[in-house]
């Protein structure tokens, strides 16, 4: 689904050049210390961030150059970037059509998935009317709605209290596994990873140093709890 080979871009601290594949559906947490090269990742993949040299390849089709607009993917970001204008409706609309004038499909499609993500009864406030929670729901689902097959998530829940961080991980990996998505979500908490990962990368220094399952990571990978900075999980 995604091959990243060699990615690398201007970045201040040290040079980045990211090698990865991700299948189809897979769902990857990117763990890896502050300023490692995670978000930066996700940006290059994203196209906020142009590339000085690699590729990237999605379902087959070479992106590197595409515009963000037109690359097959969606990302959220910690700062859910709602329009504080427009109402919880309006800022959906838009993850359909830059003119939030639907057809009446679309319009059954965000009903639907409002009522799937719990939105039906918030869909004619604006976001300084809801809970930090609530507006994370309204940018996931603004996501889900464009209808790409990778989604990035860039510590979208971190600010968030820890039960309702873990009602909206559960959230995510529902949707993803209905929508058949492609996941990679940066965090800096492991148990992220056990919650939602098929698949961890710890990043350092702007590469892949490591990859594996939580278990692995929770067991005692001595280079990876290094990498992170913690020590082992016991019990696991």
């Amino acid at each position: 689904m995604l091959t990243v080979n060699q990615l690398s871009c201007h970045y201040p601290q040290f040079p980045l050049n990211f090698t990865l594949s991700v299948s189809a559906g897979e769902r990857i947490v990117l763990l890896g210390p502050s300023g490692a090269g995670k978000s930066t990742l996700l940006n290059l993949l994203a196209g906020f961030i142009p590339a000085t040299h690699g590729n990237i390849w999605i379902a087959g089709e070479n992106i590197t150059d595409y515009p963000p607009a037109k690359r097959p993917l969606s990302m959220l970001f910690q700062e859910n970037n709602l329009f504080t204008h427009l109402s919880v409706r309006q800022n959906l609309a838009l993850g359909l059509t830059p003119s939030m004038h639907l057809s009446s499909q679309q319009t059954d499609s965000m009903l639907a998935l409002a009522q799937r993500t719990g939105l039906l009864s918030l869909l004619d406030r604006l976001p300084h009317q809801l809970s930090g929670g609530q507006r994370q729901r309204v940018a996931l689902t603004r996501c889900l709605l464009r209808n790409r097959p990778l989604l990035l998530l860039d510590e979208p829940f971190s600010a968030l209290d820890p039960a309702l961080r873990q009602e909206m991980l559960m959230l995510t990996d529902e949707l993803c596994r209905e929508n058949q998505l492609t996941l990679l979500m940066v965090s800096h908490q492991l148990t992220d990873a056990q919650e939602i990962a098929d698949r961890c990368m710890v990043i350092d220094q702007g590469k892949v140093a490591w990859e594996g399952n939580w278990q692995q990571l929770a067991g005692g990978d001595n280079h990876a709890a290094t990498l992170l900075g913690i020590a082992p999980i016991s019990g696991q």
